[in-house]
């Protein structure tokens, strides 16, 4: 009798372990939906992966105190990836299979993002980025990757928009590029650039790379000094991005700086210092210059929350937790399947970082930013 009611028992918790595994986010508990959070919160990127973090944060305490999705509480499961993609890639197989989240928001950055993207196409998970900009994140030569998203713009079309702003906007005839030789982010960037800046008339005088976790620049900036241009472009992230900027201004280098989205970071001026950031733009998804109600509320309640202005990632992070949510009640289950195909047929959602529709590829379909500092904040906002 004790072996029959052991059997029956095991056959009962192996059914219902089945059931969990299969179900995906928070079957265990009926009232709760676990959502994944694979962010770089230490490590060379940290500043990204934490203000994506605050964002998100944010969303999951407005969703629920607000009832939650039909009842049902966002359970933030949150690991920290240390800015390594191969520990990206561990912590999507135990959020996955460990934690039964419903989805993954993050990485941050698109090298982590695309490593955690082939746990997630094998095991059937939907995995979404706020700030994974590279141009094959989300499709590549293989093909489309059916459980990536991402709600940002693309590296190309920022590289295309700062060309463009740098053309028409600041009648640039001639520009130097300095790029991180180790970064497909930002050779991306450069790629793009030049191929817009050259077509329309535009001459690249000058080239010059160095590689991440570099101090010194002055070889490379005495280089360029010399030369006859009307902007740099430095595709980069904020780490050099502030001490290449510093460094150009104390050797006398006050042309326009122009960077991208890595530039976003309070940790820039800290590098550069205020007074060096001045000509210096670059392309972004959200301004706190923005007026419409949508940003404004965003930026009063992010200050209350944390007691700081919120930066493009803040704002990104925000957007990427609404984004899902929004997707988790339109499929009207916590289900992985119903998720994708939900996420995948979003139309017209309204976030801080602009309106957007999911295009085939799932990319976001959405309008840029070119931020112009002067004394290290924010003074001007065009749309691109």
């Amino acid at each position: 009798m004790k072996k029959r009611k052991l059997t029956v028992l095991l056959a009962g918790c192996l059914l219902v372990s089945s059931l969990t595994a299969c179900g995906g986010g928070g079957k265990a508990n009926s009232n709760e939906i676990k959502i994944g959070i694979n962010y770089e919160l230490s490590g060379g990127v940290a500043s990204y992966g934490q203000s994506s973090v605050d964002g998100i944060m944010l969303a999951i305490d407005e969703i629920n105190a607000a009832g939650g999705i039909d009842g049902k509480k966002l359970v933030p499961v949150k690991y920290d990836n240390k800015s390594e993609p191969a520990e990206a890639i561990t912590l999507a197989n135990k959020l996955i299979s460990q934690d039964n989240v419903l989805a993954i928001l993050g990485p941050a950055t698109s090298g982590s993002f695309k490593s955690e993207i082939s746990v997630a196409e094998k095991k059937k998970v939907p995995v979404i980025s706020g700030s994974a900009t590279a141009d094959d994140v989300t499709v590549d030569a293989s093909g489309l990757k059916n459980y990536a998203f991402r709600i940002c713009f693309s590296d190309s079309f920022q590289g295309t928009g700062m060309a463009n702003f740098a053309l028409k906007d600041l009648s640039a005839k001639k520009a130097v590029i300095i790029k991180d030789s180790s970064s497909d982010y930002a050779k991306g960037l450069a790629e793009n650039f030049t191929k817009t800046f050259t077509a329309a008339g535009g001459t690249i005088v000058g080239e010059e790379a160095y590689v991440a976790k570099d101090k010194d620049f002055n070889a490379i900036l005495t280089k360029i000094k010399g030369l006859d241009f009307d902007v740099v472009y430095l595709p980069g992230y904020y780490e050099e991005a502030g001490l290449i900027i510093k460094q150009a201004r104390a050797l006398g280098i006050d042309k326009p700086i122009l960077g991208a989205d890595g530039f976003d970071s309070p940790d820039l001026a800290k590098l550069a210092g205020n007074a060096a950031l001045s000509k210096v733009y670059f392309t972004n998804h959200y301004s706190s210059l923005d007026k419409d109600p949508t940003v404004t509320k965003f930026i009063d309640d992010f200050k209350k929350k944390y007691n700081k202005e919120p930066d493009a990632f803040n704002a990104l992070g925000y957007d990427l937790a609404k984004f899902v949510a929004d997707g988790i009640k339109r499929s009207k289950s916590a289900d992985r399947e119903a998720l994708k195909e939900a996420l995948a047929s979003t139309k017209d959602f309204v976030g801080v970082t602009g309106s957007f529709s999911i295009d085939e590829n799932h990319n976001a379909v959405k309008s840029i930013v070119v931020i112009g500092l002067e004394n290290g904040a924010q003074a001007t906002a065009v749309k691109r």
